[in-house]
């Protein structure tokens, strides 16, 4: 008896070790695993493309929380199935070494257009805001060559003798690029840059400048919900050179490709998925507005992610190509709503 109950009981523990951790095997049934990395995009796109998947074509998506190189090394690793977000530029070693020679890993596509990233200022700066009665204030501000001469705008209540450039957080690696580029530009003398203590500090400063009406200089990137919420114009700079880039710095960021990325054997026994991923597609525009309507209501990825479905269904709609499952997916959608 002590030993049939020892033998249920080991089954029991293996079946639940299979179910909490065993994502890796998942690949042998109707299911997908998504990494969740610590950003809210990402997450999204996960719950969108886990959503049409578990209503149309009868998967079960879970999301499993890793870190950027633990949930790497689980995709090449197959404990991971899907990464709805890989930021190419970023781990050029890795998907030279698990994507390109290794062909662990299948690359199917960009998920949004590549990620712009640089200095911003609010558009009725240049523009004005006529609804609410702001003028243009620096109306051939185009590029960084252009801000010698709207430094006073940009007056740093600390040092009044220059204008303030709100950096990077300290700690990212873009926050001493900004610095050589402000160099390499020959604006440290008209401006003092400006470290916020975090990246909800940078966010709360361009924010509150706007809603006030003020004008502010800040390093920001999209897709972001700011990017949604406000109305902001990206400053020009020289095209990017890899030549200049890693030494002076004084030329436009690399762009940052974010595709979706497949394990090899996962897309080997779900064909099906990989037609699905390889039509994902989305505009820089709607991830600003769905990020942004997650900042606005105070609501969960999940909620999100239901938001651009429910926005969107021309888009996603196009993704597949069986009419009968994107009826399927209305319907969940509508039917959820009730």
């Amino acid at each position: 008896m002590r030993k049939a109950f020892r033998s249920a009981l080991w089954i029991v523990l293996l079946s639940f070790v299979l179910g909490v951790f065993g994502g890796v095997s998942f690949a042998s049934g109707k299911k997908v695993v998504f990494v969740d990395h610590s950003w809210n995009s990402i997450q999204m796109h996960n719950r969108i493309a886990g959503y049409i998947l578990e209503k149309g074509y009868g998967y079960k998506p879970d999301y499993i929380f890793a870190e950027s190189v633990p949930g790497l090394t689980g995709l090449a690793r197959g404990e991971i199935d899907v990464i709805m977000e890989l930021w190419i530029d970023n781990v050029r070693d890795w998907y030279e070494e698990e994507v390109v020679k290794n062909k662990k890993v299948i690359d199917l596509g960009e998920v949004y257009p590549d990620a712009p990233q640089g200095w911003y200022v609010p558009t009725f700066v240049i523009k004005g805001d006529p609804k609410r009665g702001i003028k243009p204030m620096a109306p051939d501000l185009k590029s960084v060559f252009d801000l010698p001469k709207y430094w006073e705008l940009f007056k740093d209540p600390e040092n009044p003798k220059k204008g303030r450039f709100y950096n990077a957080v300290p700690g990212w690696v873009v926050h001493d690029v900004n610095l050589k580029k402000l160099e390499a530009y020959g604006l440290l003398e008209y401006f003092e840059p400006f470290d916020p203590g975090s990246q909800t500090a940078l966010a709360t400063a361009i924010v509150s400048h706007y809603e006030k009406g003020k004008p502010i200089l800040a390093y920001y990137w999209e897709p972001e919900w700011i990017m949604g919420m406000l109305d902001m114009t990206k400053l020009e700079e020289p095209p990017y050179d890899p030549n200049r880039w890693g030494k002076d710095y004084g030329c436009d960021f690399p762009p940052s490709r974010v595709h979706i990325g497949i394990n090899a054997k996962y897309a080997e026994k779900h064909p099906e998925i990989v037609e699905f991923l390889k039509k994902y597609d989305t505009t820089l525009a709607q991830n600003n507005a769905a990020l942004a309507f997650m900042q606005k209501n105070d609501a969960t990825v999940d909620e999100a992610a239901l938001w651009f479905l429910r926005t969107y269904q021309d888009v996603w709609a196009k993704w597949i190509d069986d009419p009968a499952k994107v009826e399927k997916i209305k319907k969940a959608l509508e039917e959820e709503r009730n």
